[in-house]
């Protein structure tokens, strides 16, 4: 499909929505103490700790692409036997398991900060090598921005109730992109502040969820006794 930074996505502006929920996320960091580090979150097995230590070890991959070394990424992995992605976010945790938190936070707000420097200074239009082939900067800006908001969430970083509506919008249409992107089997449409979900395009309405629950949804985030049908539930995260 068109990557271009187009359609539903066009007022949208990548780097200030990945710049703010690093900052979120680091003001949260930064007022833990002591237990608040062991709480567990929302990613099943994992502490807030343990969610710090994956957000600081996945920007291993960014870096290996900002710098179009993934072969030397994967070298490094293959030596370390990890294998896959589930096994690459275990490892990032598990490297870091008896470093203290605060050096990892540091670990953190540097690699983080030269990532959102350099695809900024590259620009939206721009490629950027990832896993997937070449990619549009613009673009992986905003699934990096959706996965801090997801893990954001994940440790019980609130948002200003102000600033709630924008960044549930934002989250929901670019879930709706990512849908498109990914050809999942389900189409969805946003009216009336619903987002309407059809299962194989078959042009039954199966379900209509809240631009919160949809934002859930497409990031594997519903609670389990949540109505929304498997199959739905499945084909929604797009973003987990």
């Amino acid at each position: 499909m068109d990557h271009a930074m187009a359609g539903a996505l066009a007022d949208l502006d990548p780097f200030a929505l990945y710049d703010g929920e690093a900052r979120r996320l680091d003001e949260h960091f930064a007022g833990l103490a002591g237990a608040d580090w062991d709480r567990p979150s929302r990613c099943a097995g994992w502490s807030v700790r343990d969610v710090l230590a994956h957000l600081a070890g996945e920007e291993l991959y960014n870096h290996a692409c900002l710098d179009d070394d993934l072969a030397g990424l994967n070298r490094l992995l293959t030596e370390a036997g990890v294998d896959g992605l589930d096994g690459f976010n275990q490892w990032t945790v598990d490297e870091r398991r008896d470093v203290p938190v605060e050096t990892v936070l540091s670990e953190w707000r540097a690699a983080n900060g030269r990532t959102r420097g350099e695809l900024r200074a590259r620009g939206a239009d721009a490629l950027l090598p990832t896993q997937a082939g070449p990619y549009p900067v613009g673009l992986q800006a905003m699934h990096l921005a959706s996965e801090l908001a997801t893990h954001a969430d994940d440790v019980g970083c609130r948002t200003p109730p102000v600033d709630e509506p924008e960044r549930t919008d934002w989250r929901a249409r670019f879930g709706a992109f990512a849908l498109a992107e990914q050809d999942r089997p389900v189409l969805v449409r946003e009216a009336d502040n619903r987002w309407y979900v059809e299962a194989d395009g078959t042009g039954a309405v199966t379900a209509q969820l809240s631009p919160a629950e949809f934002v859930e949804a497409t990031v594997d985030r519903l609670p389990a006794d949540h109505p929304l049908p498997a199959a739905l539930r499945t084909a929604l995260a797009c973003l987990a």
